[in-house]
């Protein structure tokens, strides 16, 4: 049954086309993602197909009867409460408490943040019932919780979905196509057979064959025009009788030019860094509490050094943001202090864009206060692909995904040493991401990222501290997938008692004298460590081939699920040792 049917659609914006001739039909079951670089006019497509706005060329058509879900990037809410706007009694507030949404149940929608408001416009919509769905960044905001649930609830979704998403994991797990929007045409990348993986793994197999196509077309133009230049240059009495069909030809061959590439040369994001010293930032029992009260963070102690790489991650309102703020002297704490180094500069790349001023231009925010920029200035907008057109763009016009990158080239031209980067995917396209995960493997100072992207995540950092919700923070063996997997043994089995952090121990005064004689309790502490051993061997094995597995997004999948498997095994031992070693402490054996 076709669900929607979208043909010869066309899109330009100021000064440049966007697409033209794109055609796209859902049927029911399909599983569309849509890709291309940011400002390709994904969003405009969506827009177009869901009748937001009409095309500028093309018609769309929609199935008779057939419902049709809408998630726009920038949500507008009805007045009233949250749990007004979503309604569906328990199964709405259901849904608001799997997106992270229960504090606010209550709360006005006109007083949410532009995130929030984009979880309760999802889960209004995921609480009916739709034929279709058409989602743009529906990801975006949602902790790895969210995102977990949200992969779950799509992939059981048997009607028709059309998806923008930069997640590469949701679009190797959710989609079976993807549509690639690449210089204004349109590429529908399908896999040869349903054995034969996602439509994100089509995409990359079928992008890599059009890049090498064009080359060895190229080639074959090259080779061809020499051979008719040489041909064109024979002597003057041979060239008077020469057809002029075949001089024609000549020239045109010669004339002719390669595609332009979609942006010149690669993302330019070494810019340098100022030197940071042996010494940090040292985070000495810092807390948080709100000004009414309300606790954020408890004290802790945390010491970030040269070449550190720490993730930040947790529920939605955990105190992610806040944590990076304190880092920032953007908040003090109300407990504790924050000693940095003296030669630490941070960079702030944070989710907001509170610095961007949207009435500017881009060549003015570059230029900042030298009033026009330099020839520097204008060398540095092409590295990050603000053309001639695009440096004299009004910053409210440019895409999401265009503001963030210029948001990143202005934190990158102050050189900073320390890095904190709040939800740095969110809007870049895959091509900016990739560029960004292989600059940060060689940048030397230090990096810390909060962030709903697991393969970011798992390429860019090397720690990762968990944030419970309610005030604490550990770190955590196994990084995103090790933590993912613990929050799924707690969901699964709510009334089960926590894991402790990987550092602490159950506190032996709140245990009961063990009944094992000592005897029995050595045999049992020696075989607990002998599996705790063989787990984390086992752990490491598969970290390592992860560690060499590159692009192939499909092994990289299945990896990091049996590295989570693997961590959950090493926790489960784990928690039987130290349950064990308190039981050998109270009966005063040395463990």
């Amino acid at each position: 049954m076709i669900l929607i049917d979208a043909q010869g659609l066309a899109a330009s914006r100021p000064n440049r086309p966007l697409f033209a001739d794109v055609s796209i039909t859902v049927e029911d079951g399909d599983r569309i993602g849509v890709v291309g670089l940011n400002g390709s006019g994904k969003t405009t497509l969506l827009r177009m197909i869901s009748g937001e706005i009409d095309p500028e060329a093309g018609v769309v058509r929609r199935g008779r009867g057939a419902r049709i879900g809408v998630l726009a990037q920038l949500p507008v809410l009805p007045e009233g409460s949250v749990r007004d706007a979503v309604g569906q009694g328990w199964r709405g507030e259901a849904m608001l408490d799997r997106l992270g949404m229960s504090p606010l149940i209550d709360a006005p929608t006109d007083q949410l943040s532009g995130g929030q408001r984009k979880r309760v416009a999802l889960a209004a919509l995921l609480v009916q019932e739709w034929e279709a769905l058409i989602l743009d960044e529906p990801t975006n905001h949602l902790d790895l919780d969210a995102i977990a649930y949200l992969e779950e609830w799509l992939a059981a979704y048997s009607g028709g979905l059309l998806l923008v998403t930069h997640d590469r994991h949701v679009l190797d797990r959710v989609t079976t196509k993807v549509l690639e929007l690449d210089r204004g045409k349109a590429f529908l990348h399908t896999p040869l057979n349903r054995h034969a993986g996602s439509g994100y793994a089509a995409y990359l197999a079928a992008r890599i064959e059009r890049e090498e196509q064009a080359a060895t077309t190229e080639q074959a133009r090259r080779n061809l025009a020499r051979h008719e230049l040489a041909w064109l240059r024979r002597g003057a009495p041979a060239r008077s009788t020469k057809p002029k069909a075949r001089v024609d030809a000549a020239k045109a061959v010669i004339a002719q030019r390669p595609q332009e590439a979609a942006r010149a040369g690669e993302l330019g994001l070494s810019l340098g860094s100022q030197r940071l010293g042996s010494k940090g930032i040292e985070i000495h029992e810092v807390a948080f509490a709100w000004p009414d009260g309300t606790p954020v963070l408890s004290p802790f102690e945390h010491a970030l050094e040269p070449g550190d790489r720490l993730g930040i991650v947790g529920p939605n309102g955990a105190g992610k943001s806040t944590l990076l703020d304190l880092i920032a002297e953007r908040l003090e704490p109300t407990g504790g202090s924050i000693d940095r180094g003296r030669t630490v500069k941070i960079g702030y790349y944070d989710q907001l864009g509170r610095d961007l001023d949207l009435t500017q231009r881009v060549r003015d925010a570059v230029a900042g206060d030298k009033g026009a920029p330099s020839l520097e200035d204008n060398a540095l907008m092409r590295r990050f692909w603000f053309d001639g057109d695009g440096q004299f763009a009004p910053i409210s016009t440019l895409s999401g995904g265009e503001r963030r990158r210029l948001q990143l080239m202005l934190t990158l031209i102050e050189q900073p040493n320390v890095l904190l980067l709040d939800e740095p995917t969110n809007d870049l396209d895959l091509d900016t991401l990739r560029a960004l995960e292989e600059f940060l493997d060689d940048w030397p100072g230090i990096v810390v990222v909060v962030s709903h992207d697991r393969v970011f995540l798992d390429r860019t950092v090397t720690e990762v501290l968990a944030l419970d919700g309610s005030g604490g923070a550990a770190l955590v063996r196994g990084g995103v997938a090790g933590w993912l997997a613990h929050r799924a043994a707690q969901a699964s089995a709510p009334a089960s008692r926590p894991l402790p952090p990987v550092s602490r121990a159950i506190p032996t005064s709140l245990r009961p004298m063990p009944t094992k004689s000592p005897s029995t309790l050595r045999r049992q502490l020696g075989a607990a460590q002998r599996d705790l051993e063989t787990a984390m061997d086992a752990a490491d094995r598969i970290a390592a081939t992860l560690a060499g597995v590159g692009n192939d997004h499909g092994e990289l999948t299945r990896l990091s699920d049996e590295l989570a498997r693997a961590h959950t095994a090493v926790s489960r031992v784990e928690e039987q040792w130290l349950a064990l070693a308190a039981d050998a402490e109270l009966l005063g054996l040395d463990v």
